[in-house]
C-alpha cells in the first residue's frame, strides 16, 4: 500500500513538472514571432500532444487582435456605406513610394482590408495587390465587389502574413491597424517589405462634418452630429484610444525606419445622402455593440436622430444629397 502510494505521489509530481515547461514555454509560443513558433510547437508535440487542440486555439486566438465587422450583415453594411480615401489620397501613397524606391511596383498588401474599398484603389499602380483580413465574411463582400483582374484577397491575421520574406513593395493599412496587435504587426511588416518598400497608414477622425445649405443650417446639423457621436461614445471599444490621431502617433513613433513622415488634417469632401450617412454611422463599431447590447434602443437611436437631421435640413426624405466632411491622416515610412 505504502509503495502503491509513493508511485502515484511520483507519478503525480511528474506531471506537475511537465505542466509546469509546458506552460513555460506556451506564453513564447502566443507572443512570439511566426517564425520563431514552429520549433517551440515541434518541442510540445513530442510531449503534450492531446494539448494541441488547445495550443492551436490559443495561436489563432493570439492572431486575432480585435476581431470585429465579421459577421455578414455587418460586412454588407461595411461594404454599402463606409468611405474610403479618394484617388488623391492614395496617390500621395503611391508617389511616396516612387519617390523612395522608384518603379516598377509589383507587391502591394493592404492589410485589414475589410471589403476592399481602399485595394482596389491600389490596383492601377501595380501589377499584383492582395487584400487581407481575418473576416471570411469581410472578404465574400470584397471578391463580390472587385472586378480588377490583378487583384485578390486572403485570409490572414495582420500578425501573421501568407508571404514570403521581401515579397512586397508597399505595405497598406487603411481604417485598420487601430485594431492590431502594433507591435507584432509592425515585425511583420518589416520581414514582408522588400528593401526601400514603404509602409503607409491611413485613418480618419470620427468628427465628420456635414454641409447642407447655408452656414447657419450646417452648424446646426454638426451640432446634432456632435449630440450623435456623444451618444455613441459610451459604446466605444475599450481598445481604442479616446484620440485616434493620438493613437496613430503612437504607431508613428514606434517605426523604427529613420525616413518616416506623419501627415495630418488632409480634408476630403464628398456629396452622400443622408441615408448614406446614417448607414455609415450605422456601421460603426461602437454603433454595432450597441445593436447586440440593446437592439431596441440602437434602432430608437438612430430614428431619432434621422428625424433631427431631416428637421434642421426642413426636408423630408432621406435621399436628400449632404456634403460629407471627413479628416484623414496617414503615415508614410520607407524601409532601408
Amino acid at each position: 500500500m505504502l509503495m502503491a502510494n509513493r508511485q502515484k505521489l511520483k507519478t503525480k509530481k511528474k506531471k506537475e513538472n511537465e505542466s509546469s515547461r509546458y506552460f513555460d514555454i506556451l506564453p513564447m509560443v502566443i507572443q512570439g514571432h511566426p517564425q520563431d513558433r514552429a520549433p517551440l510547437i515541434t518541442r510540445l508535440r513530442k510531449r503534450f500532444s492531446r494539448a494541441l487542440s488547445v495550443l492551436a486555439f490559443l495561436c489563432r486566438y493570439a492572431n486575432m487582435a480585435h476581431r470585429l465587422f465579421e459577421d455578414k450583415e455587418h460586412a454588407s453594411a461595411y461594404q454599402k456605406y463606409r468611405i474610403s480615401p479618394s484617388e488623391t489620397l492614395m496617390g500621395k501613397v503611391v508617389d511616396f513610394l516612387e519617390k523612395k524606391k522608384g518603379k516598377p511596383f509589383d507587391l502591394a498588401v493592404d492589410v485589414g482590408c475589410g471589403s476592399g474599398q481602399g485595394t482596389v484603389l491600389l490596383a492601377p499602380h501595380f501589377k499584383q495587390v492582395i487584400g487581407t483580413d481575418i473576416s471570411p465574411a469581410q472578404l465574400e463582400m470584397a471578391r463580390a465587389c472587385s472586378s480588377a483582374p490583378n487583384v485578390s484577397y486572403r485570409e490572414s491575421a495582420a500578425e501573421d502574413l501568407p508571404f514570403a520574406d521581401g515579397a512586397a513593395d508597399l505595405v497598406t493599412a487603411v481604417t485598420a491597424a487601430h485594431w492590431f496587435d502594433v507591435p507584432r504587426f509592425l515585425r511583420e511588416a518589416d520581414r514582408l517589405l522588400a528593401p526601400r518598400g514603404c509602409l503607409a497608414l491611413l485613418s480618419y477622425t470620427m468628427d465628420m462634418e456635414l454641409q447642407y445649405g447655408e452656414e447657419d443650417c450646417s452648424r446646426r446639423l454638426n451640432q446634432v452630429c456632435r449630440e450623435l457621436y456623444a451618444a455613441l461614445w459610451t459604446y466605444r471599444n475599450p481598445h481604442l484610444e479616446a484620440d485616434s490621431v493620438a493613437q496613430y502617433k503612437k504607431i508613428f513613433d514606434s517605426i523604427p525606419y529613420p525616413e518616416k513622415e506623419w501627415n495630418d488634417c488632409v480634408w476630403e469632401r464628398k456629396k452622400i445622402t443622408l441615408g448614406h450617412y446614417i448607414g455609415m454611422v450605422q456601421s460603426f463599431s461602437n454603433y454595432q455593440t450597441m445593436l447586440k447590447k440593446d437592439p431596441e434602443k440602437a434602432r430608437r437611436l438612430s430614428q431619432d436622430f434621422t428625424d433631427k437631421f431631416l428637421a434642421v435640413m426642413g426636408a423630408s426624405s432621406v435621399e436628400t444629397e449632404v456634403v460629407l466632411g471627413v479628416r484623414y491622416f496617414y503615415v508614410l515610412a520607407r524601409k532601408p
